[in-house]
């Protein structure tokens, strides 16, 4: 297999993260989430451009997930990220997030989820390529992490895998 010059792993993980950003920016042109949908998301709290309390970065050392559903504010997108004000324990907080450091988007209203592999801190001098999956959930009920649903009870998931376009070493 010939070497990928042209990096298609990147830019398809690029045009998944404007579904998302695409998502954002109309909740923020509205102000609220249409019907049901709500959203999960997963990022690296020490990925660059993340600006997060200390009091949650010490919780949160590697990762979080926040749901954007009910109590939100201040929601603004750009084209490298969004900040959004949300509520943690009664306490106000204004996050930051780009969306390169997103691993997961999760929407359990049309069980909906794009998983990045976005490497965290000490896996990173293996940058060989990026692995994105795109599937359906079946699950009714989301998991802590925003994960995919599992087990035999489950229908099968429909999987997009860019694997394969890795530059092999």
């Amino acid at each position: 297999m010939g070497q990928d010059h042209i990096r298609y792993d990147i830019l398809a993980q690029d045009a998944l993260r404007g579904v998302i950003r695409k998502v954002l920016t109309e909740v923020a042109a509205t102000g609220r989430l249409p019907g049901d949908h709500h959203f999960f998301i997963t990022f690296l709290t020490g990925a660059p451009g993340v600006r997060i309390s200390q009091h949650l970065k010490s919780k949160y050392a590697e990762q979080m997930t926040i749901v954007v559903q009910h109590q939100f504010w201040d929601l603004k997108v750009s084209d490298v990220g969004f900040e959004i004000g949300l509520s943690f324990s009664d306490t106000p907080e204004k996050l930051v997030i780009p969306f390169n450091a997103i691993r997961g988007f999760y929407d359990p209203s049309v069980n909906f989820e794009l998983e990045f592999d976005v490497p965290l801190a000490a896996e990173e001098e293996d940058l060989g390529g990026a692995e994105i999956t795109a599937y359906p959930v079946a699950s009714e009920k989301p998991e802590t992490e925003a994960k995919p649903a599992g087990g035999d009870d489950k229908k099968p998931a429909s999987v997009v895998s860019l694997d394969s376009f890795r530059k092999k070493q």
